[in-house]
């Protein structure tokens, strides 16, 4: 049974920087492309990064330039680094792994909360 766990969210002011990390139990972290998708109160949950087992990065526009994603396959870790943060960053963040390598399977985290004050 795969299980991600994520940490570091929390809150910070405006222009601050926070890394979100999320680490796989239970599987081959590199048959992974690894995700970061965040929901904001009222709002459906909506896309930020990923990042291939080849470290192919791919981020919503709304984040580019300011967030970068990264994989470290000896802790089976993928991290999100958040930097230059707006009041509109905030939500629950969460990792998702979707398996590229055998058979088809995606996994959620739990979620970590990011606060972003003005």
């Amino acid at each position: 049974q795969v299980q991600l766990v994520e940490s570091g969210g929390g809150l910070v002011q405006a222009g601050g920087s926070l890394r979100l990390s999320c680490t796989m139990a239970g599987d081959i972290f590199r048959g992974y492309t690894m995700g970061w998708y965040r929901q904001a109160p009222g709002n459906q949950r909506e896309f930020v990064a990923s990042i291939t087992r080849d470290s192919i990065t791919n981020y919503a526009d709304f984040v580019k330039g300011r967030f970068t994603a990264s994989r470290e396959g000896a802790k089976k870790t993928v991290y999100l680094q958040m930097n230059g943060l707006k009041p509109e960053d905030t939500a629950v963040y969460y990792c998702h792994a979707e398996r590229t390598i055998g058979f088809p399977g995606t996994y959620w985290g739990q979620g970590t909360q990011v606060t972003v004050s003005s």
